[in-house]
């Protein structure tokens, strides 16, 4: 029997005048001849000429848009335009019909809006092919660029019993019964009868379980699913989603931002370097949504090209004293254009203003640093008192965006034991909840830093896609757990 070969590698090898097997889906079916067919390898349809003379008509009126079918025959150079090679097939097989009168999606273009209603079925449009190609390939490429420097990949737990973020956003977990839960003397809910004999919750952050890692195995990292119970129905917020988070010892604020933008840099050179056909047909998208635009809402750079600004750009460091004061003295600002203005230090920087810094003033990737302490974790370390700074930094670090801005969050952790427990009480975190993370600052602690990268916000700004909603396969969100 001949063996099956996947659309992808036909394309790349061309095994001309051999007999070749191939199985997918109908992308389009022509003058009962010409079937484009696509198995979800490539982007790229393979052509299969079909003998409608000696095959059976009632083969060819089950040939619709969206059938899974087997072909078979020999692969030949196309006389056609658009395709090198061809399939000239001597059999047909259909495995499974599809009727175009009931199948929701039609050989047409579809908005996003209306495929997110059909999200069990948009894998098979082009546009979500790529993006979930794509996704593919960013966290190969994410993996790749951890093991090629020595990290370890750490898995960190779902449920936990911390909240790493100190924001009390987190879905519970629990066995007990919901109607009527056991209660103590005092009234609430007895989590000593629970399955885990304490309360927990699904994980906001894998980072403080990653730093024991790292406090062993020098170079780590996590790359797992994180929850937050927010109840933020944007387009660039989930309830569930995906974090790559890496915790190095020994390293300081400086080597954590050069870390940072070194990944960055790289999983998007692998990006523009491994997925050209996919990043075709999404910059294609683009183009077309964008001639709806005004012309002053529409891009300055095409897909490609914005990818390459983040690659060949330098990206600009600057502290957060500095950014407000540009944000304060600029035009935008000055003139009521910000939706939040800014009025001075301590501002908690918002979207606009993180837009502003890359797209408008530096035109470049920006790393903003040393942020108000009072606007930040209780594990970020604490900076010494500068000339010119209002009040507490903490050396902490954000990575800005053109489109998105923030797509990074780090800092140095605080690796003293007294000025970690101080932080702890002024921010109202019980010591005894933490006292297996405050044990790695009593034995052998020693300087350390990470950053967490959200991976949807990664994968957004890489396909251009404008809804986080549209870059992770089953979205989480609030009023939606389909699936």
């Amino acid at each position: 029997m001949t063996k099956r070969l996947k659309v992808a590698e036909i394309l790349r090898t061309e095994p001309l005048n051999t007999t070749v097997q191939v199985k997918g889906w109908v992308k389009a079916f022509r003058n009962n001849q010409f079937l484009a067919l696509n198995d979800g390898s490539t982007s790229t349809n393979l052509q299969v000429v079909v003998d409608f003379e000696n095959t059976d008509s009632a083969i060819i009126d089950r040939i619709k848009f969206g059938a899974a079918i087997r072909a078979q025959g020999t692969l030949i150079e196309s006389q056609g335009k658009g395709q090198k090679v061809e399939l000239k097939a001597t059999e047909i097989e259909i495995y499974g019909d599809c009727n175009p009168e009931e199948f929701p999606l039609q050989p047409k273009k579809q908005t996003l809006e209306f495929l997110r209603e059909h999200a069990h079925l948009r894998f098979r449009t082009n546009t979500f092919a790529a993006v979930f190609r794509l996704r593919h390939k960013l966290a190969f490429a994410i993996h790749k660029f951890f093991e090629d420097r020595g990290f370890v990949y750490l898995h960190t737990p779902v449920i936990t019993a911390s909240d790493a973020e100190g924001a009390g956003e987190m879905f519970r977990v629990t066995t007990l019964p919901m109607d009527n839960p056991p209660r103590t003397e005092s009234g609430e809910v007895d989590f000593s009868q629970d399955f885990f004999k304490r309360s927990t919750n699904l994980t906001v952050s894998g980072q403080l379980e990653a730093e024991l890692g790292a406090m062993a195995l020098g170079e780590v990292y996590t790359f797992g699913p994180t929850f937050r119970a927010e109840n933020s129905n944007t387009t660039r917020h989930l309830a569930e989603f995906w974090m790559i988070e890496p915790e190095v010892a020994f390293n300081d604020l400086q080597d954590n931002m050069d870390l940072a933008e070194n990944m960055l840099r790289y999983v998007i050179q692998f990006a523009l370097e491994h997925c050209a056909d996919d990043l075709k047909i999404l910059e294609d998208r683009l183009i077309e949504e964008e001639k709806s635009k005004p012309q002053d809402q529409r891009s300055d750079m095409s897909l490609t090209e914005k990818l390459r600004f983040v690659v060949e750009n330098e990206f600009v460091r600057l502290t957060y004293t500095e950014a407000i004061d540009i944000l304060k003295n600029s035009t935008p600002n000055k003139k009521g254009k910000f939706q939040y203005p800014v009025e001075g230090w301590g501002t908690d920087l918002q979207s606009e203003h993180e837009r502003y810094l890359v797209e408008k003033h530096f035109k470049k990737p920006v790393i903003l640093t040393n942020y108000p302490a009072e606007i930040k974790a209780f594990y970020m370390r604490q900076d010494e008192p500068k000339e010119g700074v209002p009040g507490p930094t903490v050396s902490a670090m954000d990575i800005l965006f053109p489109g998105i801005g923030e797509i990074v969050g780090g800092s140095q952790r605080e690796e003293r034991y007294d000025k970690l427990v101080r932080r702890m009480h002024e921010m109202h975190i019980p010591e005894e909840e933490l006292s297996w993370y405050l044990d790695t600052r009593r034995f052998g602690t020693c300087p350390h830093a990470g950053f967490g990268l959200g991976f949807e916000r990664l994968v957004l700004f890489v396909t251009g896609m404008t809804n986080i909603r549209d870059v992770i396969a089953f979205p989480r969100y609030p009023g939606s757990a389909e699936f």
